[in-house]
This record gives structure tokens, sequence and C-alpha cells, in this order.
């Protein structure tokens, strides 16, 4: 007698998360259009093909739908980067996936990456009483991936992993938001990703120690 019941119940939770999911899709496009401060909640929902009000059933303003939608896509790419360090057996090629498959995402969505690295530059104050936790655990990913390659001596052992993921961090974010603003060539970030982990392991690998 309850099984339909349930399976209602699944259906408007599915529901729910595609409209959420296209609200969150309608703020993208309409950020990067006109920015975060010029942008009207009733742009998004226009562009979400939602009524105003639905948008406050999932977010209570504009502010929040901004960092939701940071915290919804960077959860996104940690499970990403997850999986998909585990899949690489050496520490030299799990820097060299980490970095290109951020950038590789990005190739693409270049709405997503103006908003990430030009919209979230105007809300600073929101970025840390709302997404530093999230920010935090990107950055731990990035620095275990570097400290098990130093463990493993794959890696040099005098740099700081917290260092090199920041920089790394700096280096992701400065090439996607050239690329965002720019010409956003095709296939610009897939190669930049390349050369970029060239760079970063050239400087990473151990020294050839002395005679």
């Amino acid at each position: 007698m309850t099984e339909p019941r349930f399976s209602a119940r699944r259906r408007d939770d599915a529901r729910a998360g595609d409209k959420r999911e296209r609200i969150l899709r309608a703020a993208v496009k309409v950020f990067a259009r006109k920015g975060f401060y010029a942008s009207r909640v009733s742009e998004i929902a226009k562009a979400a093909g939602v009524a105003d009000g639905t948008i406050y059933l999932y977010f209570k303003s504009k502010d929040e739908l901004l960092t939701s939608l940071f915290e919804d896509r960077i959860t996104r790419l940690l499970e990403v980067l997850h999986r998909e360090v585990e899949a690489v057996p050496s520490g030299p090629g799990r820097v060299r996936r980490v970095v290109e498959l951020q950038l590789g995402l990005l190739e693409g969505e270049r709405d997503l990456a103006e908003v990430i690295t030009v919209n979230l530059r105007q809300s600073t104050r929101l970025l840390k009483q709302y997404a530093t936790k999230r920010f935090t655990e990107y950055l731990d990913l990035m620095a275990s991936v570097i400290a098990d390659a130093q463990h493993a001596g794959e890696l040099r052992a005098d740099v700081s992993p917290r260092i090199v993921a920041r920089a790394i961090f700096g280096a992701l974010d400065g090439i996607a938001l050239t690329w965002a603003l720019g010409n956003a060539e095709p296939g610009g970030l897939t190669r930049a990703g390349t050369q970029l982990a060239d760079v970063l392991l050239q400087g990473l690998l151990p020294r050839p120690t002395a005679a």
C-alpha cells in the first residue's frame, strides 16, 4: 500500500532536483552576462522558466544562490577528482590528472568559468562566510596528492604541500580567468592544462643528488 506513495515522493524529489539545477544553470548565464550585483532574481527566474517566487523555495536570496552555485560545482569537482586520483597509480601522474582535469572540465563552460573566476571575486564576504569549508576541502585534496607523492619519493620533499596546492590553484584560476575573458579559444584550456602540468612537474620532480 505504501509503495505508490514512496514512488510519488521520489518523483517529486527528482523534479525538485531538476528545477534546482535549472535555476543554478540559469544563474550561471545571467551572472556571466550581467555580473552578480547587476543581476536580478526575476531575470534568473525567467531564464530558468520558473516563477519569481519559485527561486525562493530553493534559495533565500541572490547571495545564497551564488554561494550554493559555488558549493554545488566544487562538490561535484571534488567527487570527480577523488575518483580520478584513485585511478592513477603514480604521484606525478596524479598531479597531472588533477591539473588537466580541472581545466578540461571548464572547456565549453565559458559562462561557468567567468562566474567562478570573476563574479565570486565580487562577493568575497560571502565566500568567507559560506564557502570556506568547501574551498579548504579542495586545497586539502591537492595538498594530499603532493604529500603522498613526497612520501613515496616521487616528488621533492623540500616544498610545502599546502604552498604547492595554493600555487596550483592560483595558476588554474589565472588561466581560467584569462580564457573566460578573452577569446575562449576552443581547446585552449585543454592545451593549457597539459603545459601547466609539464611546468609544475619539472619543478616538483626530485633533484639529482650531487656526486
